[in-house]
């Protein structure tokens, strides 16, 4: 089972701990880290996003950010962002290929699978710094059934019109957009 640490509203860690399961039961606020995949390509910035398994709890099937996960409880969002990194590409990164460009919050009740979702998050949010090709991309099966490049521009417009393709979180596509210049 996994544990989160229940933390303020600015990510800061209260000393409580819940179980991945009842955060997301209850809307108890936790700590996610969003690590961006960037590439120049035609004179524009696109972003590589993971197409999410059908059995994900939470908008299976949609296009997400590169990659993202829980800050377990006990951990920081650095060393999250190195091992989701890992687990869900395949991409082996060290603290100095990631770059901070900020925090957003998520907050949301939905329901997936015919279960209540309800989400309270702090957002961490890195760029990776390497260049990348998805064809060598060892991808997690069980989280990602693909990954694709999108045109930044046009995928933050997508989800600003709320196209359901993507779940892309529109406060960490304006970060990243931001520190692209």
């Amino acid at each position: 089972m996994e544990y989160l640490d229940v933390v303020d509203e600015r990510g800061v860690p209260t000393g409580e701990v819940v179980s991945r399961e009842v955060a997301h039961r209850d809307g108890i606020r936790h700590r996610t880290t969003h690590i961006w995949i960037a590439r120049r390509a035609a004179g524009r910035w696109q972003v590589l996003l993971q197409k999410r398994s059908a059995q994900k709890d939470s908008f299976p099937g949609c296009y997400d950010t590169s990659s993202a996960g829980h800050v377990q409880a006990g951990d920081e969002p650095l060393p999250s962002a190195i091992r989701e990194l890992g687990e869900e590409l395949g991409i082996r990164a060290t603290a100095s290929d990631l770059r901070f460009v900020g925090t957003f919050r998520i907050k949301f009740d939905d329901v997936f699978h015919g279960r209540p979702f309800r989400d309270d998050e702090v957002a961490f949010v890195y760029l990776y710094g390497r260049a990348v090709d998805a064809a060598d991309l060892a991808l997690q099966a069980d989280e990602v059934e693909r990954v694709d490049w999108f045109d930044l521009e046009e995928v933050l417009a997508a989800c600003r019109r709320g196209d359901p393709r993507f779940c892309v979180p529109v406060g960490g596509l304006e970060l990243v957009r931001t520190a692209l210049g």
